[in-house]
Order: structure tokens, then C-alpha cells, then sequence
């Protein structure tokens, strides 16, 4: 169980957003218990980059899976973690540098920049589940950088002319902070769980002289559980069948009798 599940763990992270939604929908029963809660989230992110000029937040998509450990011995704790596949990060409305080409320079003269910066993010948070069924959940969180660039735009004519320039070189590989978040479950163990979380950078986003800049992001997420109504229907098979009492047939009338 150990090794398949680091398996589908590694097989999130290398595929496709539509191959993790099929391989949980196939698999979710199993990784679901009565201490074990797996699904997948999704939603909306407003990010900025703190000491930096900008215009405005930076809004993403991000979407990955989760996982809710309960303690056994007060199942309102848990642990909750896993894996944002998609989260990208970044700043809205940079001021246009040079690209040291005189002719995407004159082309983007007067025009704006946006940059966003994607990353793996792991979650690992303390979560307290209240009894009206909402929770607040506190915790580190780590990212892994995937791809990092600025995106040049220009209009033209009503047209958005756009060049996006590579900078993952000029980002630290590694970010790390702190998340806080609040929400709402639906139907604890089948329905959806409504979150919105902040997340804090404390590591440096860019390398090298200058401002130190770091990461800042609201998520508005869903999640939602994957087979979890098919668990506790298999295991409430499993209960019935091991409780059945077969009862000894009536003994047959003796002849004569």
C-alpha cells in the first residue's frame, strides 16, 4: 500500500491536471477510510510579490489533491496535506525592463509586464474541525519551483501583442511560509469543503542583489472527496457479511412420527 501509494504520489506530479482527476476518480475508494479522507481541490488564487511595484494581483488557477489524517484519539484534529500541482504565483503590472533586443524593446515600450512563478506546493498543516462543521488549519508550507516567467504585453490596434521571457534562473528553487486558512465541510465525508487560505512567504523569491521580495497568496479553493461514498459502501458490505447468522435448518420429521 506504502509503495503504491508514493507511486500515484509521483504520478500526480508528472502528469496532466486531466490524468490526476482520472487516476483519483479510479482510486479514491481505496485511499479512503474512516480516519482517511482523499480528494481533489481547486480554485482560484490572488497572488503579489511584496517589496515590488505593481499594478495590481496577479490571478491563477491552481488545482492538486488532498489528504485528511484523522487522530484516532480525537478525530476533530487531523493532519492536512498533500499536493497543489497547478499554483502558480507571481505580480501584476511590472514596470517594462530591457530585454537587450533593440527591437522587442520598441515594441513593448509603454506596454506592461506580468510575472508568474509555478511551483509544486505541499501543504503540511495542523487542521481542527468544529462541530457546525467548520475548520481552521495553520501550518508550513513548501514549493518546489517548476517554471518561472514575464509575460510582455503590448495592444495594438485592440490586438494584445505578448512575449513571454524565461527568468527561472533569477528564482530561488526552494520557497517556503506559512498558511492559514479557514472553511466550511458540507456533509462531512461526502461533500464539499469551501477554503479560503493566505499564504506568507519567509524565503527570498529572487536571487541575487536588491530588494528582498517574497511571496504572498490568497487561495479560494473546493475540494471535494473521491469515492468516499463507495468505501463505506464496500465496508458496510464487509460489516454485513462477517454479522450474517446463518441459522441450522429445522431437523427433518423422523418416520413414524
Amino acid at each position: 500500500m506504502k509503495k503504491g501509494l508514493l507511486l500515484l504520489i509521483a504520478f500526480f506530479c508528472i502528469t496532466s491536471a486531466q490524468s490526476q482527476v482520472l487516476i483519483s476518480l479510479l482510486f479514491g475508494d481505496k485511499l479512503n477510510s474512516p480516519f482517511l479522507e482523499f480528494g481533489l481541490d481547486g480554485g482560484v488564487n490572488f497572488s503579489t510579490i511584496s517589496n515590488m511595484e505593481t499594478s495590481g494581483t496577479e490571478v491563477g488557477f491552481n488545482l492538486g489533491f488532498y489528504f485528511d489524517i484523522r487522530s484516532k484519539k480525537n478525530p476533530a484534529w487531523m493532519i492536512n496535506t498533500g499536493v497543489i500541482v497547478k499554483s502558480p504565483m507571481g505580480a501584476h503590472g511590472l514596470p517594462v525592463y530591457s530585454l537587450g533586443d533593440a527591437n522587442l524593446d520598441n515594441t513593448f515600450a509603454g506596454g506592461k509586464v506580468d510575472r508568474e512563478i509555478r511551483y509544486f506546493n505541499v501543504p503540511i498543516l495542523i487542521k481542527y474541525q468544529f462541530k457546525n462543521n467548520i475548520y481552521l488549519k495553520t501550518g508550513p508550507q513548501l514549493g518546489l519551483l517548476a517554471k518561472a516567467f514575464d509575460k510582455f504585453h503590448k495592444d495594438y490596434n485592440g490586438d494584445d501583442v505578448e512575449y513571454k521571457h524565461n527568468i527561472r534562473d533569477q528564482i530561488h528553487v526552494i520557497d517556503a511560509g506559512i498558511a492559514l486558512g479557514a472553511g466550511y465541510h458540507m456533509n462531512i465525508g461526502n461533500g464539499l469543503n469551501m477554503t479560503v487560505q493566505y499564504y506568507y512567504g519567509l524565503v527570498p523569491v529572487m536571487k541575487g542583489d536588491g530588494p528582498v521580495q517574497y511571496n504572498r497568496s490568497l487561495y479560494v479553493t473546493a475540494g471535494l472527496p473521491i469515492g468516499r461514498g463507495k468505501a463505506a459502501r464496500k465496508k458496510a458490505e464487509k460489516e454485513a457479511e462477517l454479522n450474517r447468522v446463518i441459522l441450522p435448518e429445522e431437523e427433518a420429521p423422523k418416520p413414524g412420527n
